[in-house]
């Protein structure tokens, strides 16, 4: 007999799994809700862009004046504010790649929503400067409000400035929204836009912020003020993982095809004991002095 019918079927059978895989990962992102965030985000960046932008713009031609760095960090800071205050129920109001990022290193957000919030706030980025360009008169229009690395410093010195200035705005973020405060009684929206301004006040990239906002985020998340579930499992996994023997180690096999993030800690599941030296297997509770390994 050809084993070709059988290798159809198992081919069948993998591209379904695949296609199902792929279906999980993308998990909420095919609501109603969730399309209306990203739009949100957008839409928020646009605007965001558009407004901030146009206050870098010198309309003095004759005699140019310098640049009002109060009035453009005021402005920035003001527009987030707006923006946040505007489109925080909705999205979140991340209007930051940066943002984004830390909210996935610390599973606020999944990794499939975030490349959506991300591609959406580029887009609106890039349209936003792009309506700016359109209606300023070619002879204002100067650079746009790009920022430069001062000829003074290097790469590096940008960078450093990029992450610090990030640090202080994601963990502003991250601490105003924290819901186990009871402390918080102004406006979050204001705290964040104040952040932007003190930060726009020192200096703007990519690698120095999403840095900044990883470090950020982990050290509020996780070492300031860590979730006490969160903090209870993880205690609980080291300190299995920490049970060492000689010669022996535990299996737990879990069945379970698809978890969500909240279940990929290790818990009670059917153990196995493994003696190497004896090569037999026997099934119970665990054992004092055997290394506990998730499988």
């Amino acid at each position: 007999m050809s084993d070709r019918p059988a290798a159809g079927r198992w081919g069948k059978c993998g591209t379904l799994c695949r296609r199902e895989s792929i279906m999980v990962a993308f998990k909420g992102v095919w609501t109603q809700a969730f399309w209306k965030a990203v739009s949100a985000e957008f839409l928020a960046m646009l605007i965001f862009v558009l407004l901030s932008l146009g206050s870098t713009i010198n309309w003095v031609t004759e005699k140019p004046l310098p640049v009002d760095m109060v009035l453009i960090s005021l402005c920035f800071g003001l527009s987030i504010a707006t923006m946040v205050q505007c489109f925080g129920h909705i999205s979140g109001g991340h209007i930051n790649p940066a943002v984004t990022v830390a909210m996935v290193c610390t599973r606020k957000i999944s990794i499939a929503k975030s490349v959506f919030y991300i591609a959406a706030q580029c887009l609106g980025a890039i349209i936003g400067a792009g309506i700016l360009y359109l209606v300023t008169p070619p002879s204002v229009v100067g650079g746009l409000g790009v920022t430069t690395v001062h000829g003074n410093l290097t790469a590096g010195h940008g960078l450093l400035v990029e992450l610090i200035i990030t640090f202080q705005l994601v963990f502003t973020i991250f601490a105003s929204c924290d819901s186990k405060r009871t402390d918080v009684t102004g406006s979050i929206a204001l705290a964040i836009g104040f952040s932007v301004a003190i930060g726009h006040l020192f200096a703007i990239y990519w690698v120095g912020p999403i840095i900044g906002a990883v470090l950020a985020g982990g050290l509020y998340e996780y070492v300031f003020c860590p979730d006490v579930e969160l903090k209870r499992r993880f205690k609980e996994a080291f300190s299995k993982a920490a049970q060492q023997t000689k010669g022996s180690y535990m299996e737990v096999e879990d069945n379970r095809s698809q978890v969500e993030t909240d279940d990929l800690i290790l818990k009670p599941g059917v153990v196995h004991v493994i003696d190497i030296d004896r090569g037999e297997e026997k099934k119970g509770k665990d054992p004092s002095g055997e290394v506990l390994s998730s499988v």
